[in-house]
């Protein structure tokens, strides 16, 4: 073959190779995705599962009060839920401004660090307009203090939690519309945090803003480990779900990148999955070790902080899980999400499990 020909064959692979990883960037095709895998799995001894309620509608958050009680929100019948840990279920509250519909409808609930002095609770919901946070006391009408969020038939986000500096974070999605996560000036795609009053924290990244993190897809977990990190889960669309170290003011590539890249600018996660592996909600942190619900793949990973290591538990066994929350005796308490119109309910759905990790 001719230097010519050789040139000319050389140029052209030269394209298609770049053809090529510009599409791969596009459509988040990139090639060093370090996916976990189904990861390896774990057997639960018998007994240390027990079911502490049963029949329920689409559970969705969970707050534990310093009783060691739960409240739980159902999406679809804006209920909220004491449960005790003796399997005790009441309504306690309804959130009448929540209109649920598709994914949208009364998401999170969190309950404020002093409690046992506020009595406050907090509640995200779907509105007729947005999706909003209110605080309430028990039996009492909610008051909106954030509101803006937008809402669609899917990508809610949803998932709020108190961290360690007591201030409330917050998890949205970008409600279909994939370039609101890149924007800074819109509430879609992030992780926002707020006082308890709703309003920006002051030591903020972007100044007087919500806006603690962006270029996200829909995050519904947020947990912390020992050392005040704060840790989120993530839908992808078709390919990598992620779990994020979340950093002040970091982008997190949505829609540039799912999964991994290779640009400086945006922040790889600690691990990815296929997405027919996981389809992440809710997440724990317990001694240092990630817990997370998985919808679609019906399994509840255990993976490091560092994203070693990971584990599946319960695969296939209880169906979709939608939430994890470490509980006060050290057990970690399991919603099922089986009648949220994407699952196959048991008689018994849905169901509140206990886990006593200890066993494991």
């Amino acid at each position: 073959m001719s230097r010519r020909a050789l040139a000319v064959g050389a140029a052209v692979l030269a394209a298609i190779v770049g053809i090529a990883v510009a599409a791969g960037w596009y459509f988040g095709l990139l090639f060093t995705n370090p996916t976990v895998g189904a990861g390896d799995p774990v057997t639960v001894p018998s007994g240390a599962v027990t079911t502490i309620a049963d029949r329920l509608q689409a559970p969705w958050g969970l707050a534990f009060l310093p009783d060691g009680s739960a409240l739980v929100t159902e999406r679809d019948t804006t209920r909220i839920l004491s449960v005790g840990t003796d399997g005790t279920v009441r309504e306690v509250q309804r959130v009448d401004e929540a209109t649920p519909a598709g994914e949208g409808g009364l998401l999170g609930i969190a309950v404020s660090p002093d409690y046992s002095t506020d009595r406050w609770v907090y509640a995200y919901y779907t509105a007729a307009d947005d999706n909003r946070i209110a605080r309430f006391r028990l039996g009492e009408k909610p008051q909106p203090i954030f509101t803006g969020i937008p809402k669609a038939g899917n990508h809610n986000g949803g998932r709020i939690a108190f961290g360690p500096d007591g201030l409330l974070y917050v998890g949205t999605g970008d409600a279909g519309d994939r370039d609101r996560a890149q924007d800074r000036d819109l509430l879609g795609g992030k992780i926002l945090r707020l006082t308890p009053e709703g309003r920006p924290a002051p030591d903020n990244p972007f100044g007087d803003s919500p806006v603690y993190s962006y270029g996200h897809r829909n995050v519904q977990g947020l947990a912390w480990d020992s050392r005040g990190r704060l840790f989120a889960a993530e839908f992808g669309q078709n390919r990598y779900d992620e779990l994020n170290l979340i950093e002040a003011g970091g982008n997190y590539g949505w829609p540039e990148v799912e999964g991994t890249g290779d640009a400086k600018e945006f922040v790889n996660p600690v691990a990815t999955w296929s997405t027919s592996d996981a389809s992440p909600s809710g997440i724990a942190v317990h001694n240092d070790r990630v817990y997370i619900a998985c919808l679609r793949g019906t399994k509840l990973y255990r993976i490091n902080t560092d994203g070693s290591d990971a584990q599946a538990l319960l695969d296939g066994e209880y169906g979709r899980l939608r939430h994890v929350a470490v509980a006060p005796d050290g057990s970690l308490w399991i919603l099922t999400s089986n009648q949220d119109g994407r699952g196959d309910p048991a008689e018994s759905d849905d169901r509140i499990l206990r886990l006593d990790v200890s066993r494991l």
